[in-house]
């Protein structure tokens, strides 16, 4: 119904910089807010950036400063600018939104397959 694609992964050297790419496509009506979370296989799925359809983004302490969403959530896209990458940043990276596949339908969230972020020491 719903597809989410990321792109723009890869290696960078610390200190780098890399932007990520994530587009919606589907039966979507409506968008509520897109995000970016990432995961390494030894943690959890955490929240790395969020736009909301107002316009209003908020960012985890560990990235605030270095990272920056970006987009146009009414064309389903949104961008993740990543800078200063540091080792701990690698991680995969996904793409989520919430959203609703017709009107009046409840609000749902899709997830990306994610995309791989390496950052070399």
């Amino acid at each position: 119904q719903v597809e989410l694609v990321e792109s723009g992964g890869g290696l960078v050297q610390a200190g780098g910089s890399l932007r990520l790419s994530c587009s919606a496509s589907g039966s979507i009506f409506s968008i509520n807010a897109m995000g970016w979370y990432r995961q390494t296989p030894r943690g959890q799925r955490e929240l790395v950036a969020n736009l909301v359809s107002s316009g209003n983004t908020n960012y985890p302490d560990s990235v605030k400063g270095r990272f920056v969403i970006s987009g146009d959530i009414a064309q389903n896209t949104v961008y993740l600018q990543m800078n200063s990458l540091t080792p701990d940043d690698a991680a995969i990276y996904y793409c989520k939104a919430i959203l609703r596949t017709r009107s009046g339908y409840p609000w749902t969230q899709w997830w990306g397959q994610g995309t791989q972020v390496t950052v070399s020491p």
